[in-house]
């Protein structure tokens, strides 16, 4: 398991009600069943993801995140989850303030964009590729790539309060220059 979700398991509360946006094949709400007896629905566009997340048994909607969540009611949730996906969604702002009208908690995980890989691969002329950004830029899901540091700016100016943060690198917390030596962010957010 990629070590955002088994810190993603480890935050959400036992017998929590979870909502998985964007849950690709919904391994994490069956590891969050299994493990955190979590029951759960997630929210996937693909017509493969949903079809895996059938055969495995998980709760799904096939909805495009775009267009918000509205088909939840505030409150919903414990917990909303937003795990390597932030970075594909456009109307970001939008989907955060979604995120926590609909759940109590939100937990958010992305790609660094300011790992120092990623600012070399720049500074030599070519778009980043690395194990947390996998794609060709000609080829890749995301649409806005973003750093540590503008997640937590843009959090503080929409009124989200940052209740906890790891940040990882080849699966390790990283403590010193965040921002620059980790790859992969990991976030537990609140309304403020």
């Amino acid at each position: 398991m990629r070590a955002d979700l088994e810190t993603i398991v480890h935050w959400v509360p036992r017998g929590a009600r979870v909502l998985d946006l964007g849950c690709g094949d919904g391994s994490l709400l069956r590891s969050l069943w299994r493990e955190r007896e979590a029951p759960g629905y997630g929210v996937e566009i693909e017509d493969e993801a949903v079809l895996a997340c059938v055969a495995n048994d998980v709760n799904v909607l096939q909805v495009d995140l775009e267009s918000g969540l509205s088909l939840f009611a505030d409150g919903s949730f414990d917990c909303v989850i937003l795990s390597e996906t932030l970075q594909t969604i456009h109307r970001t702002e939008l989907l955060l303030r979604e995120m926590l009208r609909v759940g109590r908690e939100g937990i958010v995980s992305f790609p660094n964009f300011g790992h120092w890989s990623s600012r070399l691969q720049i500074a030599l002329g070519r778009m980043p590729v690395s194990d947390t950004l996998p794609y060709e830029w000609y080829e890749t899901p995301n649409v806005h790539h973003c750093t540590i540091t503008d997640f937590e700016y843009l959090c503080r100016r929409i009124g989200i309060r940052i209740r906890e943060r790891l940040v990882l690198h080849a699966n390790k917390p990283v403590t010193l220059l965040p921002n620059l030596l980790g790859s992969l962010a990991v976030y537990r957010c609140t309304a403020n």
